[in-house]
């Protein structure tokens, strides 16, 4: 064999290789033209390569940001180094749909490109070579993985009955509110209630229908709270309620709503139907209460003067 011969098997081959390569291989000019188009971006596009050759990249293509692409590009002409980007960055260059088994719950191609100068027997850039990477597995792992972590924070953070937050989330909320009250002196209400008579509810018709109950007034309060207040189950049949940037005269308003709507409610469980009512104390922040313990303290007291007092009614802490 002549080794014109070898040379020529051997582009053939390279040739070959480079048109069946797992992998999208674009080869630019300067104008951003198209020269070479493999099999991977044939098969993805459904374009044949003699139908995309010497045409302009932003005209077959209207989802890749013509701005963005060029700058990106002429750092490489510029600089003759290699440049990348992420699927964390921006998700695809080329919109392909994903046909990926294991991952067919995505829709579209997660891809990572690199970009590469091509010298010219100058020493001159004269052309750029984009080599996109199907990486559609790993990141719909990895977006899975955040997802399920997402999850996991939150179940760390919720009651399971209530769907509320739990005791130990709401208290870092109210703590964290406490230090934003010193530097603000925003006005803000922190509402304790508790469930009237609730052993009376376990003791005469079971845990399953107080565990509805409980249900029942979470549902309410769920309801009644804005998205920029925090609401967590205490403890037991008590609940806590922190209204940010409220006075004391609004989270009354809202406290004798709220026991209103729980006073006219009726709660059903298979054939049982009850009603009840709830307790409530309310204490607004201010330079006499310390901690944020005292502040729970003073709305607790509030609480306990509204269960001496008869129950199902609201009592303000004495603003000081």
């Amino acid at each position: 064999m002549s080794l014109e011969t070898s040379q020529l098997n051997e582009l053939h081959w390279l040739m070959e290789m480079l048109h069946n390569i797992d992998v999208g291989l674009v080869v630019l000019d300067r104008d951003y033209n198209i020269q070479i188009w493999n099999g991977f971006m044939e098969n993805h596009s459904g374009l044949l390569p003699r139908e995309v050759k010497d045409k302009n990249l932003f005209g077959l293509f209207d989802e890749i940001p013509e701005t963005w692409f060029k700058r990106k590009a002429e750092s490489v002409f510029l600089l003759k180094n290699k440049a990348f980007t992420i699927w964390e960055q921006r998700p695809y260059l080329f919109k392909f749909q994903n046909y990926r088994p294991i991952t067919g719950t995505a829709d579209f191609m997660y891809q990572n490109t690199t970009f590469i100068p091509l010298l010219a027997a100058t020493g001159e850039v004269s052309h750029l070579c984009l080599i996109i990477y199907d990486v559609t597995d790993n990141a719909t792992h990895k977006k899975d993985l955040q997802n399920a972590n997402e999850e996991l924070a939150l179940l760390s953070q919720t009651d399971g009955l209530t769907k509320l937050f739990n005791r130990t989330h709401w208290e870092t909320c109210l703590q964290s509110e406490y230090k934003r009250w010193k530097r603000s002196q925003n006005p803000s209400c922190l509402v304790m209630l508790d469930i009237d008579h609730f052993k009376n509810v376990n003791d005469n018709y079971g845990h399953m229908v107080g565990d509805e109950v409980i249900r029942h007034i979470s549902g309410l309060i769920r309801e009644h709270v804005r998205e920029t207040d925090t609401s967590g189950r205490y403890g037991g049949e008590e609940f806590a309620i922190l209204l940010a940037d409220t006075p004391l005269d609004n989270a009354n308003v809202f406290a004798e709503r709220l026991r209103k709507t729980v006073e006219e409610a009726t709660v059903k469980y298979n054939d049982i139907e009850l009603k009840y009512t709830i307790s409530v104390g309310i204490a607004e922040v201010s330079p006499a209460i310390q901690t944020y313990e005292a502040w729970i303290e003073c709305a607790d007291a509030a609480l306990y003067q509204s269960k001496e007092g008869g129950r199902n009614k609201v009592t303000l802490y004495p603003k000081q």
